[in-house]
């Protein structure tokens, strides 16, 4: 029976040192889940306050947007108003004086100073003089027949147009020969 009984017990040990074995196993698969459980939350986390952090830049700039348009108006506004001073000026001195050569200066220099603000203020008009038809930029309101030399071209501008930078912003009204 010594032989059984070795036999036995070295059965008996086997199976603890498997059991052995496979509890540290089971401890760091629990580990391993604890651990991935963490990272998870702290990656939701930081998903989270990433998240709040763009919707709060978003909101900061889109009212920096609303800010800077509403300033941009003001800024134009204000270095208006000396051209409505010369115009008041103006109206004053057609009623008090008879020279109408001094009154026919004075609105012509407030015309140039208005020219020099839009100047500044990059708009310009559009070309119309002896300029191919381009409905880009202009806006045919009649046609006239002028000869096969004018056929496509700009014969009269009826409106001027104006461009913001490259932008259009109003269509130069023009006679078009045909």
């Amino acid at each position: 029976m010594s032989k059984e009984n070795e036999e036995i017990k070295d059965e008996t040990l086997e199976t603890q040192e498997s059991q052995e074995s496979q509890e540290p196993t089971e401890q760091t698969a629990e580990e391993q889940l604890a651990e991935a459980q963490e990272r998870i939350e702290e990656l939701e986390d930081k998903n989270l306050r990433m998240m709040a952090e763009f919707d709060n830049y978003r909101r900061r700039t889109n009212k920096e947007k609303l800010e800077l348009m509403a300033t941009a108006g003001e800024r134009i506004f204000k270095e208006m108003l000396p051209l409505i001073d010369d115009f008041e000026r103006a109206t004053d001195a057609m009623d008090k004086t008879d020279d109408i050569n001094a009154v026919r200066e004075g609105i012509r220099l407030i015309q140039q100073k208005f020219l020099s603000f839009l100047d500044k203020q990059d708009v310009h008009a559009i070309e119309t003089e002896d300029a191919d038809f381009n409905t880009d930029e202009h806006e045919a309101v009649t046609t006239f027949a002028a000869g096969e030399d004018k056929k496509g071209k700009v014969i009269d501008c009826t409106q001027k147009g104006y461009k913001l930078g490259e932008k259009v912003i109003r269509f130069a009204k023009v006679v078009v020969g045909e």
